[in-house]
């Protein structure tokens, strides 16, 4: 068997930085896949890079929800009910990603990176989860995982920046709850945009593979370097918000400029 190509190392290369950005800073990560897909790896086409960014996000999210499970992090009421509407709204927004033009994708892509970004440095509040659970929290989780999930399938991304403070506001969760429910909730939704995406032959599935691969291993080397710079987080999160603006501003560039 041969060595790998330069084209899967930069793959598994590219899923590490997702999963350690992830596991370092709590969120954030997954935006990057699809510009990574595009211009790093090279897939070219927007379509199969959110397709097969999807599934890569939704095996991340599935691998680091154990932990949390066994902490007993997870509100599983509320993420069955968040996840059964957002499933209807990933699988609605997939399906109109796939008929719009890649280049007006990528425009919007950009966009609601550079939203992101100000999201991540406005930070995430307190919450002690005194408020749980809220009046009419059912019926609040259906309408705000509806919306997260049409978001999330119509971009290929794993929505938690929408998805962790969309459970506070719907049921008055603590954050640590919110965050471990957030990843089944980021897990059901990236696994219905794939599918969606994989019927129409949209998934590049070695290069899958080797991003998910990738995202465990960076996975592993975040949480350990979470741990001991855990005080220096709120300076990471600002850092990566920078990152996340600059490859924003590029793909801007990159599809607005002749």
């Amino acid at each position: 068997m041969g060595l790998l190509s330069l084209h899967d190392l930069l793959a598994v290369l590219c899923g590490s930085v997702v999963g350690f950005s992830l596991a370092l800073i709590g969120g954030g990560g997954s935006i990057l896949a699809m510009p990574l897909l595009l211009y790093v790896v090279g897939l070219h086409d927007p379509h199969r890079a959110i397709g097969t960014s999807a599934l890569a996000v939704s095996a991340n999210a599935f691998a680091n929800l154990l932990p949390h499970a066994r902490a007993g992090h997870v509100r599983w009421p509320a993420a069955f009910m968040f996840a059964a509407t957002g499933v209807v709204g990933a699988f609605l927004g997939s399906s109109l990603g796939k008929v719009i033009d890649g280049h007006h994708l990528l425009v919007l892509f950009a966009l609601l990176m550079l939203v992101i970004a100000a999201l991540m440095l406005r930070g995430r509040g307190g919450h002690d989860g005194t408020g749980y659970p809220r009046r009419h929290m059912y019926a609040r989780l259906g309408l705000v995982g509806l919306g997260a999930g049409i978001l999330a399938g119509f971009f290929g991304i794993g929505g938690g920046f929408l998805i962790v403070p969309g459970l506070v506001f719907a049921s008055g969760m603590a954050m640590i709850n919110a965050i471990g429910t957030s990843l089944f909730c980021v897990g059901t939704f990236g696994l219905t945009t794939a599918i969606n995406y994989a019927a129409s032959g949209l998934v590049a599935w070695p290069v899958a593979l080797e991003f998910i691969a990738g995202g465990v291993a960076g996975g592993w080397l975040g949480m350990s370097a979470a741990q001991r710079l855990s005080r220096k987080r709120g300076a990471l999160s600002v850092l990566f918000a920078a990152v996340i603006v600059a490859v924003a501003i590029f793909m801007l560039a990159k599809s607005l400029l002749p």
